[in-house]
Parts: structure tokens; C-alpha cells; sequence
């Protein structure tokens, strides 16, 4: 009888092995699946600009700051920003009129009128602008609050997931913070 239940007990270690996948976790967001297919497309340099620690949340000191670091993206120094300095470039080899991905909800707090230039104003505003995407009020922002994941089987290059390499695929209602 110890022999049959220590075979069967061996017999389900084997069988449960198995059938755990056989890929670690990706981007270091606890979700586990096969690698993309594709190319991870590049973070939003508006993002990077904003997080400043880039530890994956933009803090208050971060949102407060916002202004300065949002100038920083304004390569040409004409007191505005376009899609060409707080968007990635698009793949060298995609053609000139390549439609761009929907913008993230953070670029379209920025831009609050949405004519896709964030302007002296709009620069100007911005910490109180990110402060309407706080949804959990605490004062920060997580990846979920400026750059929620779109729903399975839209989005990326491998249908899951963001079409912005800063989107990491966090479930809704992630703890702030836990990344």
C-alpha cells in the first residue's frame, strides 16, 4: 500500500513539471507565457522624461516636476512638443506614412485639446494634468494608471498587450507600486 501511494504521489510531481510552461516570466511583471513574437517596440520618451528614477512609477516629486522635465523632450526649442519628440521613432523601415499606434492616456491627458501638440499651456499644466489619472489616489502613478494594458488579442505586433514598449501587460487593479 506505501508503495502504491508513493508511485502515485511520483506519478502527479511528474505530471504537475510538466505541464508548467516551460518560459519564465517576462518583463518582470509576474505574468508567465511565451516570449513576443516580434520586436518589443521602444518606451515612450515622455514616459522616460516623467520618471525620472525610472523605477516604473511617476512619484509626486515626479508630477510636481513635470513642466521641467516634459521641456527636456523639446529637441528643437520652440516651446512645443510633437509627436516626433515625446513618441519613439517609428521602425526604420516603416514607410513615411505609417500610421502611428493610438496614443497612450498619458499623452492624451497632456494633450488636452488633442491636436497632437503638447504646447507652452499644456506643458505649463501638466502636473495637474497627470493628477487626473490617479485613479487610486494615492498621489503617484503607476503603469496601470498612465499606460493601461489593452484587452487580450489587441494592440502589439503579437496581438497581446501594449503597442508602446513602456506598457507592461499589469492586470487591472494591480496594487500601485507593485510592478
Amino acid at each position: 500500500m506505501k508503495t502504491m501511494m508513493a508511485l502515485l504521489a511520483l506519478g502527479a510531481s511528474v505530471l504537475a513539471v510538466g505541464a508548467q510552461d516551460d518560459y519564465p516570466p517576462q518583463g518582470g511583471d509576474g505574468q508567465n507565457g511565451p516570449p513576443p513574437s516580434g520586436h518589443r517596440p521602444p518606451p515612450l520618451p515622455i514616459v522616460q522624461a516623467l520618471d525620472v528614477n525610472h523605477d516604473g512609477v511617476i512619484d509626486a516629486d515626479e508630477i510636481a516636476n513635470a513642466s521641467a522635465e516634459l521641456k527636456t523632450l523639446d529637441k528643437n526649442g520652440d516651446g512645443v512638443l510633437t509627436t516626433n519628440e515625446y513618441l519613439p521613432p517609428l521602425p526604420p523601415d516603416a514607410p513615411a506614412d505609417a500610421p502611428r499606434p493610438p496614443l497612450p492616456p498619458i499623452v492624451k491627458a497632456l494633450d488636452v485639446n488633442g491636436d497632437g501638440i503638447i504646447d507652452a499651456d499644456e506643458i505649463a499644466n501638466a502636473p495637474a494634468e497627470l493628477k487626473t489619472l490617479d485613479k487610486y489616489g494615492d498621489g503617484q502613478l503607476t503603469r496601470v494608471e498612465f499606460f493601461p494594458p489593452r484587452p487580450r488579442g489587441q494592440g502589439g505586433p503579437d496581438g497581446q498587450g501594449s503597442s508602446f514598449g513602456d506598457g507592461d501587460n499589469m492586470p487591472p487593479g494591480q496594487p500601485p507600486g507593485n510592478q
